[in-house]
């Protein structure tokens, strides 16, 4: 005689996989609903898991928002050290960094995640971001063209208007009268030309 079961069917999965699977799952909660979304219980539900499996790859609710962040940071890095390929062309390079950053920090809600991190206090464990910036600024340096200061505050000046639009953009745009985008477009050419005023000629016409 055949029983009625859970449709959501529970898979067992390799360490890595399975975290893997319930940060895409906290993601896309981050994304449709914002991280008040992501308790145990919705985040577990999202992910076709139970508690218990969360908190046994995570530690606690807090230590899956940090890994999540950390996920979105790890990811935003490698597409940012992958533009090493236009480092002949500044203002392409410009360009493609800033559409990365949004596309972290606007539209997948880095930004507010980061903004939550900040408010509960878990941002303090968060030192996968002073590596990221590191890993950056050796790069942007290795090249020449740019001191590590300025490398510096090339990271932290694009972050910081990054989730800031990110946050605000949308909805200060249009209290004031302007398309919901107006305010990143703003930030997105104020980035472009301050990463090309910043960038010396002999490495834009760097081989």
């Amino acid at each position: 005689m055949s029983t009625a079961k859970n449709s959501r069917t529970r898979v067992r999965r390799p360490l890595e996989e399975a975290r893997e699977h319930i940060l895409a799952a906290a993601e896309r909660l981050l994304i449709e609903e914002g991280p008040l979304s992501l308790k145990l219980v919705d985040v577990a539900a999202a992910s076709g898991v139970v508690n218990a499996t969360v908190l046994h790859h995570f530690g606690s609710i807090g230590g899956l928002h940090s890994a999540l962040m950390e996920r979105m940071i790890g990811q935003l890095v490698a597409k940012v050290l992958a533009l090493g390929s236009y480092a002949n062309d500044a203002p392409v390079q410009a360009s493609a960094g800033v559409e990365a950053l949004f596309e972290v920090f606007e539209t997948r809600g880095a930004a507010r995640l980061a903004a939550w991190l900040q408010l509960t206090g878990e941002w303090r464990r968060m030192t996968v971001v002073g590596d990221a910036v590191r890993r950056v600024v050796e790069q942007r340096t290795s090249r020449g063209g740019m001191s590590t200061d300025d490398a510096n505050d090339l990271v932290l000046v694009s972050v910081v208007m990054a989730m800031g639009a990110g946050l605000f953009g949308r909805a200060f745009s249009e209290q004031v009268g302007k398309p919901p985008d107006h305010a990143r477009k703003l930030v997105e050419q104020m980035l472009r030309e301050h990463v090309t005023a910043t960038v010396r000629p002999s490495d834009v016409n760097a081989a």
